[in-house]
């Protein structure tokens, strides 16, 4: 039993591609690669020939083999499948490598510190490829996609949460040739009477961002301002709707939080009560001070 164990692995080992490698390729051949063919135990049929536009490769005895589109073990399939149809063989073992990808560039679009091709040989994770790109922008989305180079069609989403173990459990493997975009977040907007007034991006963990998290990321309101502010968002017909909040109940629990829709904007109105009473009491200090000073 041992002994046959250890023919089993040598012939494994005697080939490029691990055997039990082939099931878990995830890199297609595609057009321009240089591809090896190789039959076991015929060294004459072994050769490399350049993958066509169209996808094909033209061996020895068999003509054309479309291979573009396929995992390396998949292509060794067909052409062993080709060989027996053209009674040439009749139970070839077929090994294909592919020894120069042409596409080995990834392409990093989007919001990362440093977006542009980089060269990968090999399938990597969307982790690394990220990190090739410098990381994310703070306002980066965190919903990924990838788009595959030989099934143009086909998109896998991914997203990168900040929990380090999840991140890392669900990361995706990008192929040489891909692409991979990272979208700008969703953006809301708070003005008037706060500390720092603008957009905010909603790149949260969840991709969620309430009200409350909103006025304390843009400072706080000031002290001069109402504490009824105004939501402005459109709804589903596209006309713009106002929703008055009040920002002290949800402060104190009285109201639920609200949460924000990408385009929402948040209005803090101005309170001249509020900034009379703040002079008034500005000048009766003012006043105190200088009768004191007097007196001394």
């Amino acid at each position: 039993m041992r002994k046959l164990l250890l023919a089993f692995f040598a012939f494994c080992i005697s080939f490029t591609t691990p055997c039990f490698a082939q099931d878990n390729e995830t890199l297609l051949i595609g057009p321009g690669d240089l591809v090896s063919v190789s039959v076991f135990d015929t060294p004459e049929m072994s050769q490399d020939v350049r993958v066509s536009d169209a996808g094909t490769i033209r061996l020895q005895l068999i003509g054309e083999v479309k291979v573009g589109g396929l995992t390396p073990s998949a292509a060794a399939k067909m052409i062993e499948d080709s060989l027996i149809s053209h009674q040439i063989m009749k139970a070839p073992q077929v090994n294909v490598r592919v020894k120069d990808y042409v596409t080995q560039d990834v392409s990093v679009l989007g919001q990362v510190k440093n977006p542009g091709p980089y060269q990968i040989t090999t399938p990597q994770t969307v982790l690394r490829v990220i990190a090739l790109a410098g990381g994310l922008n703070d306002d980066a989305d965190r919903k990924i996609t990838i788009q595959r180079h030989n099934q143009p069609d086909k998109k896998i989403d991914y997203y990168l949460a900040n929990n380090a173990d999840q991140a890392v459990q669900t990361a995706v493997l990008v192929n040489p040739g891909d692409t991979v975009i990272v979208p700008r977040a969703p953006i809301v907007y708070i003005m008037g009477d706060i500390g720092r007034p603008g957009g905010y991006a909603i790149a949260t963990n969840d991709s969620k961002l309430t009200m409350l998290q909103l006025v304390a990321m843009a400072g706080s309101t000031n002290k001069t301002a109402k504490s009824n502010l105004k939501l402005i968002r459109k709804d589903a017909d596209g006309q713009q709707k106002e929703i008055p909040v009040q920002l002290a109940a949800i402060q104190k629990g009285k109201q639920p939080d609200i949460p924000l829709q990408q385009g929402d904007i948040v209005y803090v109105p101005f309170s001249w009560m509020k900034n009379t009473a703040m002079t008034a009491s500005n000048i009766a200090a003012s006043t105190s001070s200088a009768a004191i000073y007097v007196l001394h």
